[in-house]
């Protein structure tokens, strides 16, 4: 549970100066999604390539720690790894490799790693864009985008209790190690520790339901009701946000007019690997 506090490390983080963290809410996630949409189609491994290499760049411009954002990389990429891993013994193609009934294909094996790369660049676009946008900043950017309004309400509101949340499990847990309580302690039966983790979580479902009936309350009293819209407020996109996006949209057509004109001069970066 201790991990759940570094939400606020990661907000003080987005909120830092540098040309990335500067940019428009709005013009940021367009061009993650355009990024990711580019990467997830693309069926050559040239392009997801060249798209991590030019997100490493960017990585430098917003002034973040390649060490840090690696670390959470790691972090993320067990989710998607685990299909990735199967990739090699469950596509159709040349045996390359086998053992008793396990069996590893030449298409497999470039297949997954066409994968691998695919969810490593997908994860740097989100690694990045979270580093350099605080969560009330995405919510609006959401918002702005048309994202239909009860979920833009609920992320709005999501996102501004969820350091209430973080600051409520933060008391309890100060509370329990003033009590001596460890959660890794050998002294105690492991049964005990497990009902107690139970018990914290329970209160966090009570102190989250009461919470949620106050704030409601509060609302209403405001004149909440289902046709209530939530505030936008009015903030155009500068000269510096349209010429990233038009540079990231740039670089992308260059990406795909390269692979047209000269796939058959790129060797394994350029062979196709979609699946018939």
């Amino acid at each position: 549970m201790a991990d759940i506090t570094q939400i606020m490390r990661f907000d003080d983080l987005a909120s830092k100066e540098s040309p990335i963290h500067n940019l428009e809410g709005r013009i940021k996630l367009i061009s993650t999604l355009l990024i990711i949409i580019t990467c997830v189609v693309s069926k050559e491994l040239f392009i997801p390539i060249f798209l991590e290499i030019m997100l490493l760049i960017i990585l430098k411009i917003a002034k973040l720690s390649y060490i840090d954002s690696f670390k959470r990389l790691l972090m993320l990429l067990p989710f998607g790894g685990a299909i990735i891993v199967f990739q090699p013994f469950i596509q159709p193609g040349n045996v390359i490799w086998s053992y008793s009934w396990l069996h590893i294909t030449d298409f497999g094996l470039n297949w997954a790693i066409l994968l691998l790369i695919r969810l490593i660049v997908s994860l740097t676009a989100i690694i990045i864009y979270s580093s350099t946008t605080p969560l009330q900043e995405m919510a609006s950017s959401f918002r702005k985008l048309k994202m239909p309004r009860d979920l833009a309400m609920i992320l709005s509101i999501m996102v501004r209790f969820l350091f209430l949340f973080v600051d409520e499990l933060a008391a309890i847990r100060k509370s329990q190690k003033s009590r001596n309580f460890n959660i890794h302690s050998k002294n105690v039966p492991y049964k005990w520790v497990v009902k107690q983790v139970g018990y914290t979580i329970g209160m966090m479902f009570l102190k989250a339901y009461e919470q949620g009936e106050r704030v409601h309350k509060s609302m209403v009293s405001r004149g909440f009701s289902d046709a209530s819209e939530m505030f936008n407020e009015k903030k155009s996109p500068e000269k510096s946000d349209y010429i990233y996006l038009i540079s990231i949209i740039i670089i992308i057509i260059i990406l795909e007019i390269i692979l047209f004109k000269y796939s058959g001069q790129l060797g394994y970066f350029g062979q196709n690997f979609s699946i018939n």
